[in-house]
């Protein structure tokens, strides 16, 4: 339907047209070009980290980071359950096996007593698992040293999976960096886009190279078209990276929005006790790319989750459940999880709002209101 306020929409900042017309006026309108050469240094230079790769998707920068790490059929790959499906479907692109780890209530994000029981099982089988995704759930940084702890104990590369967290820090610096890689995302909806798109980051060149060669669908060096392995058509055009140059130009002030509109729903919501809000530990600072709840099962009887979300509806405002998690998922539901399925609890009672950079107070003041009168009825 048409909405009158959107969950996510994009938000362009008038910065974009003037990379996009250079591109036109030079003819670089392929997957190659000086935007693209610009905007991985300038992710770089944002991110803290030593290489990036723009890609045509997040999905793609996943599939190459388990690719560049030599994940491959028979392996197990450990991932957090509650997050899109796009963070799983990449594990099956190799023919690696999915595991999935439930959530913490604090962050909502990999719980690293459900990371280590997993560790240990698969060890215990003389199958020690080939990697870690953790996901940064709604830009929420997960539980970095703890997590970081146990890849490095059991000798396991980590995969940040940060496609909606772009600007958020734990402990001073961005995440996407700490994991031996990090994966963006630049879809339409996220805090900053290039239509589509996505990155892949690492301080390892090696991971790099490796997933630049197989996102040109794996071209040898030599004059004639030779090709040993298969690749992929993934590289981000160029037109694509000027408009994310654009986009660059005003992620601080788009964090800011998005943490504003945060802080106006916590301040307007928070007096009611059926509400609590996905919380910011200390030393995390996120970039609250969607505003997360939950409503406690104590006014089920009366009002739940898709009260809401049809009361928004009936009003124009798009709103979204929180994301089912992957072991309750239909296609994954043969596949071993591990934990107390505190990420089933957060589906049940977790509920997105509205959250775009272009909203203005009034449309936040709109929103609380019928969330207001709705459960103070």
């Amino acid at each position: 339907m048409q909405y009158k306020i959107y969950l996510s929409p994009p938000h362009m900042s008038g910065c974009e047209m003037k990379y996009v017309q250079e591109a036109f006026d030079s003819n670089w309108v392929a997957p190659a070009g000086p935007n693209i050469d610009a905007f991985e240094e300038e992710l770089c230079r944002y991110t803290g980290s030593k290489h990036a790769l723009a890609v045509s998707s997040g999905t793609a920068a996943l599939h190459l980071a388990l690719l560049s790490l030599g994940i491959g059929p028979g392996d197990i790959v450990l991932c957090q359950s509650l997050t899109f499906v796009a963070t799983a479907n990449p594990i099956m692109y190799v023919g690696a096996t999915p595991v999935f780890i439930d959530s913490e209530p604090v962050t909502w994000n990999m719980c690293p007593n459900a990371l280590e029981d997993a560790i240990l099982h698969y060890i215990n089988l003389g199958k020690r698992p080939k990697a870690v995704i953790v996901l940064h759930l709604y830009g929420m940084p997960a539980m970095l040293d703890e997590i970081l702890y146990l890849c490095k104990k059991y000798e396991i590369p980590l995969i940040e999976d940060a496609a909606e967290a772009l600007g958020s820090e734990y402990n001073g610096r961005k995440v996407g960096t700490f994991g031996d890689i990090g994966i963006l995302s630049f879809n339409g909806n996220k805090i900053i886009t290039t239509s589509g798109g996505g990155a892949m980051l690492s301080g390892n060149a090696q991971y790099i190279e490796k997933a630049r060669f197989l996102a040109m669908q794996a071209r040898e060096p030599v004059r004639h078209y030779e090709h040993r392995e298969v690749g992929y058509n993934y590289r981000m055009s160029n037109i694509c990276a000027g408009i994310g140059r654009g986009q660059l130009e005003v992620i601080d002030e788009r964090v800011k929005q998005r943490r504003g509109n945060f802080e106006f729903y916590f301040q307007q919501l928070k007096t009611l006790r059926e509400i609590n809000f996905q919380k910011e530990p200390i030393g995390v600072f996120s970039n609250r790319w969607l505003t997360a709840m939950t409503i406690s099962r104590s006014v089920a009887s009366r009002v739940n989750v898709n009260t809401i979300l049809n009361e928004l509806n009936n009003y124009g405002i798009e709103s979204r459940p929180v994301w089912k998690p992957m072991h309750l998922q239909s296609i994954y539901a043969s596949q071993k999880y591990f934990g107390n399925n505190i990420s089933g609890t957060l589906y049940e009672q977790g509920i997105c709002l509205p959250s775009g950079t272009a909203m203005h107070e009034a449309d936040l003041r709109y929103i609380c209101g019928i969330i207001l009168n709705k459960l103070q009825r």
